[in-house]
């Protein structure tokens, strides 16, 4: 019995040393559909989680690992139009997507009723998992997706996509990681495996549903960095606030890279106006250097609509409604 007690007691001890000695704080990831659907139910009763099943015309590929960091390897979902794999020599443009949950949380198939759709409209998705701030703090999450872009195109033969035509998109925090990520094409800072690599992590289009553009706007600090209520989720990412991490807060902001480099961006919103600001200064910046953007807001909408039926047919319209017209011009 003593030894039982000895043994307790030095196991709590070692979990409170484990606890105290953490860097940064640990976030459970709790941030799942089903999750977010108890929250927004409540003010749109007539919404339900949009289905992941794979019709007969998707082919679905699971749990790819796209690159590796010592042991610690991200995972992707791949999606293919079946009729693309049965006539052997014909090329799809890729679309990267990337998850939502405020850079602390979230999983891959929160994307996945999108990327099933996009399949079904003749594009190869991907559905990404990429460093979370609990694990790697800005900008890790940058570095994954431009790996990810860079797999798919060194994989584009294998798996019937053209690599001139590759999208990055997200949702939230996921769009405004996509943005930032192809806003900065060919910045090295931004993609250390280009030392390595001659294939390129360029994105020829991004598709920013309801993510930021500007972090360090007045209005984009009133929700991320309101003093007195501890470390908001971008605050977590960057490791500060933004009093603390300034730098950071606009190395972040995808509207500060606009140059003549930058491709077409589709911003898709929800009714929630919080989550479209620097918008419209992005979009001013972009038509000094004649690149095209489209933006579209679903009314009467939270901000998570993708996640929920009757929403997800209609902003699956749009996305490849863009992609279409960009692709083939």
């Amino acid at each position: 019995m003593k030894n039982f007690v000895l043994a307790s007691l030095l196991l709590q001890l070692v979990t409170g040393l484990i606890a105290c000695s953490a860097a940064t704080p640990l976030y459970e990831n709790t941030y799942t559909a089903e999750n977010r659907f108890a929250q927004d139910v409540k003010s749109f009763p007539n919404i339900k989680i949009a289905s992941r099943a794979v019709p007969d015309a998707v082919i679905e590929k699971k749990d790819i690992t796209y690159v590796r960091y010592g042991n610690r390897e991200l995972q992707l979902d791949l999606y293919l139009p079946r009729k693309l794999t049965e006539a052997k020599t014909k090329t799809a443009p890729g679309v990267v997507l990337v998850h939502c949950g405020g850079w602390i949380s979230g999983y891959r198939t929160h994307l996945t009723p999108l990327a099933i759709e996009l399949a079904k409209a003749g594009y190869v998705a991907a559905t990404i998992t990429y460093r979370l701030a609990p694990e790697a703090q800005y900008p890790a999450a940058i570095y994954d997706v431009k790996a990810a872009i860079r797999w798919l195109r060194s994989h584009a033969a294998e798996y019937q996509v053209d690599p001139e035509r590759i999208a990055v998109g997200g949702s939230s925090a996921g769009g405004q990681i996509a943005s930032l990520t192809g806003m900065t094409n060919y910045l090295a800072r931004f993609d250390p495996q280009a030392k390595e690599s001659g294939v390129s992590s360029a994105a020829q289009l991004i598709l920013n549903i309801d993510g930021l553009s500007d972090f360090t706007s007045a209005e984009a600090r009133k929700y991320e960095d309101v003093p007195g209520k501890g470390k908001s989720a971008a605050g977590a990412w960057f490791g500060g606030s933004y009093a603390e991490k300034r730098d950071l807060w606009h190395d972040a902001s995808p509207t500060y890279y606009v140059g003549e480099s930058g491709p077409p961006v589709l911003f898709l919103n929800s009714a929630q106006e919080r989550f479209h600001v620097g918008r419209d200064e992005m979009i001013a910046k972009m038509k000094i250097y004649g690149i095209p953007s489209k933006v579209v807001t679903l009314p009467d909408t939270p901000h998570t609509f993708w996640l929920y039926d009757p929403w997800l047919k209609p902003a699956s319209a749009v996305v490849i409604g863009f992609l279409d017209e960009q692709f083939k011009r």
